[in-house]
């Protein structure tokens, strides 16, 4: 209960939800709803439905709640990213923002999840939750960014509070999950040889398409020293990678993600 003529912090809520459907050939919006600080923008693109995610808040701190859901429906091709870097803020002790994305890609759909880098800064609380169901015969490339602090500053986060998940549903069937928790000293944490050596800055990114697994040795000529990469199955490929700041990580991942997407990034990126 909020005492008598105390001030309630305003918080930041946001959904969008998103269809895309092949029609005549090209791919064309058949569902779109937008509310709150999430909007979308779509710039003209040849090949592909390209959507462009923007908060309008400008960030992510404690309370805040946004709600992402993208749907590509048979044989249809969308290419999802933001307009920014992604920065998550100082949170209150009790307080966590959350952000929750769900894809869901139908036969023969094509879905590109290529958001840019999420910063989180010190004494930031997020909460992330990526769902993706797809069926068997699409093709899905997902990366997830995240930078901790921005290196150029001299920033290191001492305080921070994230929880991030990643599910991925094949024909129904659990294909891939993937858990990060980091609560307290996150430099600490890691600068553990065993988990990220002191880097930065740590990508994730998901290649899920029939006959995946025969990119796997191309990919790992083009990687360095600080990525791994496996096919966990003949239509799956998870890569993860780790560098020093989000700069560096950006030079190494963007030739990954052209290859797997045969084409170029989306203009945000160059931006």
């Amino acid at each position: 209960m909020t005492a008598p003529g105390a001030s309630v912090a305003q918080r930041a809520r946001g959904k969008a939800r998103l269809g895309a459907r092949l029609r005549n050939g090209r791919t064309a919006i058949s569902d779109l709803h937008m509310s709150g600080s999430a909007k979308l923008l779509f710039p003209r693109a040849k090949d592909a439905l390209q959507a462009v995610y923007l908060n309008s808040s400008g960030g992510v701190t404690g309370g805040d709640a946004f709600e992402v859901e993208a749907r590509a429906e048979p044989g249809a091709h969308l290419v999802m990213t933001t307009q920014a870097a992604e920065r998550v803020y100082r949170a209150l002790p009790a307080e966590t923002g959350r952000v929750e994305t769900r894809l869901t890609l139908g036969a023969g759909a094509r879905l590109d999840w290529l958001p840019q880098e999420t910063i989180l800064f010190e004494g930031g609380a997020l909460d992330r939750r990526l769902n993706i169901d797809m069926a068997g015969d699409a093709r899905l490339t997902a990366c997830e960014a995240l930078v901790f602090g921005r290196h150029a500053m001299g920033e290191v986060l001492h305080d921070l509070r994230l929880r991030d998940r990643i599910d991925l549903r094949i024909d129904g069937r659990l294909a891939f999950a993937d858990r990060l928790h980091l609560h307290g000293d996150a430099a600490e944490t890691l600068a553990h040889p065993a988990i990220a050596n002191g880097a930065g800055a740590v990508a994730t990114v998901i290649h899920a398409a029939p006959g995946a697994a025969t990119l796997r040795d191309p990919l790992r000529e083009m990687l360095p020293e600080t990525a791994g990469l496996s096919a966990l199955s003949a239509e799956l490929l998870v890569l993860r990678l780790v560098s020093v700041d989000g700069y560096t990580l950006r030079g190494h991942l963007a030739p990954v993600l052209r290859r797997l997407s045969g084409a170029e990034l989306p203009r945000p990126w160059m931006i």
